[in-house]
């Protein structure tokens, strides 16, 4: 127990709300948030090394995605405990500032400082020549801002001036990037990792990226320049949250084929695999240049790899130029995807729907294709947005262009801006029925066959992320990666502007809600794992072939990937480029010397 005096230290995680106004909150949520990880040891670490003093200190952690958040209790709390509090919003993205702001706003009202940080604050000021206007609003209830990341004690200020009740208006820190190496590593308490439907806890080994896609914010905020922890620090982490029984993990690089320690890393989790039985499980996301490296795939899968993420992002070469996505090879995505199919694993791709070349026909066309002859299993739709901190939207701001004003929106699953080529009607409906067929039965049938006959055990996860991808979106409105398990409703926590509803109409309504959504669900599940048993036990399962899991060159229809696609001019040129500078190093390379000749 802390007595009076003490500094109460709130951590929140604010989630955003959905389309009818609520938070979005689950009773388990799919996956924990690295960003608040960090912040907690971090904020711990600062604890621990006497940075208040003798000021004693508790420190409270919340993610709001699956725990209720009621300001007015936080107020109470810190008046009882008579002491002094500071609320840091973290990790906050562009969808979530809104919420973040409705809770600070109270907060604010009684005194309580706020200081928000995460990558709408950091993108916006990295990127603008002048504060948007929902950061000014902010700033004008007392808001404070921290921008860009806070390792090697960059906390220590924080803490100190909020002991002091004299928070500054902004930390800014996004002119230098800290060294990793030796940091605390990211860690959450094991009761808030048991809040996720797989008892999944997270860790970044690696940050920065080295290539230029005008959609992304990531080179923006984190810079371009990687920077990497140490096997000591991964050790740590492992053996750390291994004491709890958490052996699931999210491997939040965005790109880990990148990290120059790749190799020790997974040497290191294989080893533990083997000699001390750990049974590490990873999800982890890669580039589609990551095949080339030798004994990368190989190693990701001794190391425990069992869900890969790679961003696809379109089957148009011209789109990928568009948005400087240039190490996306059409050509090489089959011989990308096969590479990675040898062994069992789901394939997760992000695919984005809206580029500048984009129309309604062409992106069903597409994706039809790519149901065809690629062997993903799971499809992660966006709408291409113009997310504050990225190239794109910085652009957009210069030229007066129009983009939606709601924040909360700009989740990669709404709309929020104009098409140069389709109506917003034609790229909202292209979006659901791209969804839609995707997920079609037909479709997710073959992509169980296909598991079966390259002789997957991933039954039960392949099952599972179907229904999930599929109903997350259909259902509730809201991306599969901030869904969860049984949603969760606050009849008084109602976004600012919406009408608090009767108990008579919102518990009624709530409740066949959940009933419907609920059966919907199961209903998917269950026939897609009745098919899966008849599937895993037919006895011709491993003769099945189709376009998709065809070897290269062995394919016994023509492949369209290139030539139906736009950009296959573009593509045809490379290629030939590629060929003819192979030509040109077979042609001159220095013939080797006889056996025993120096």
């Amino acid at each position: 127990m802390v007595g009076s005096g003490a500094l109460s230290i709130y951590l929140i995680k604010p989630t955003r709300y959905d389309d009818d106004g609520y938070p979005v909150q689950w009773w388990r949520s799919i996956i924990p948030a690295n960003s608040l990880a960090c912040v907690t040891a971090l904020t711990q670490d600062s604890l621990d090394r006497g940075v208040l003093g003798d000021t004693p200190a508790r420190l409270i952690v919340i993610d709001e995605i699956n725990t209720i958040v009621r300001p007015d209790r936080i107020v109470r709390e810190i008046r009882e405990s008579g002491g002094k509090a500071v609320v840091f919003l973290v990790g906050v993205q562009t969808n979530q500032f809104p919420r973040a702001v409705d809770i600070a706003r109270p907060l604010r009202a009684a005194g309580v400082p706020v200081c928000i940080g995460g990558f709408h604050v950091s993108g916006c000021l990295s990127m603008l020549d002048e504060m948007p206007v929902e950061l000014k609003e902010a700033q004008s209830l007392g808001i404070s801002f921290f921008a860009g990341e806070a390792e090697e004690g960059r906390l220590d200020e924080v803490l100190l001036d909020a002991k002091a009740g004299a928070l500054k208006a902004v930390y800014n820190h996004l002119k230098s990037t800290p060294n990793l190496a030796g940091a605390p590593t990211p860690y959450l308490a094991p009761e808030i990792v048991a809040k996720t439907m797989s008892n999944c806890a997270s860790f970044d080994l690696g940050r920065g990226c080295p290539f230029e896609c005008s959609f992304c914010t990531i080179i923006n905020v984190q810079g371009r320049k990687s920077r990497f922890r140490t096997v000591e620090d991964l050790e740590r982490i492992i053996r750390d949250n291994a004491r709890h029984g958490i052996r699931r993990y999210f491997v939040t690089d965005d790109n880990f084929a990148r990290n120059k320690n790749w190799k020790p890393f997974l040497e290191t989790l294989a080893r533990m695999r083997r000699e001390e039985g750990v049974d590490i499980r990873l999800i982890m996301q890669v580039d589609t240049l990551a095949h080339h490296t030798p004994g990368f795939i190989d190693a990701c899968v001794a190391a425990g790899l069992d869900q890969l993420f790679v961003g696809l992002e379109n089957i148009n070469s011209d789109n990928l130029q568009a948005v400087k996505k240039r190490q996306n090879r059409v050509e090489e995505y089959r011989e990308m995807f096969l590479a990675w199919k040898q062994h069992s694993l789901v394939i997760i791709c992000g695919y984005i729907i809206g580029f500048p070349h984009d129309t309604k026909a062409s992106i069903l066309h597409d994706i039809e294709i790519l149901k065809r002859e690629l062997p993903i299993d799971i499809l992660y739709l966006n709408y291409l947005t113009p997310l504050p901190g990225s190239e794109d939207h910085r652009r957009m701001v210069d030229a007066g262009t129009w983009m939606d004003g709601d924040m909360n929106k700009y989740d990669l699953n709404h709309r929020v801006a104009h098409h140069p080529v389709m109506s917003d009607e034609d790229w909202e409906s292209a979006y659901r029925e791209a969804h839609a067929s995707f997920y079609s039965f037909d479709h997710m049938r073959t992509v169980i066959r296909r598991m079966a006959a390259l002789g997957s055990n991933m039954k039960l996860i392949t099952c599972g992320l179907l229904t999930a991808y599929r109903e997350i979106v259909r259902l509730e409105g809201v991306a599969k990666l901030e869904g969860g398990l049984v949603r969760i409703k606050d009849r008084r926590q109602r976004r600012p502007g919406r009408p608090i509803e009767s108990p008579l109409v919102f518990y009624p309504k709530y409740l066949a809600h959940l009933a419907s959504t609920g059966i919907s669900a199961y209903a998917t599940w269950f026939r897609l794992k009745r098919f899966m048993r008849k599937t895993v036990k037919d006895p011709a399962r491993f003769a099945y072939v189709d376009a998709a899991i065809a070897p290269v060159g062995q394919e016994t229809q023509p492949l369209h990937l290139l030539d139906e696609t736009r950009g296959a001019d573009f593509v045809a040129a490379r290629q030939a480029r590629t060929a003819m500078v192979t030509e040109l190093m077979i042609k001159h390379r220095k013939p080797a010397a006889p056996a025993g000749v120096a």
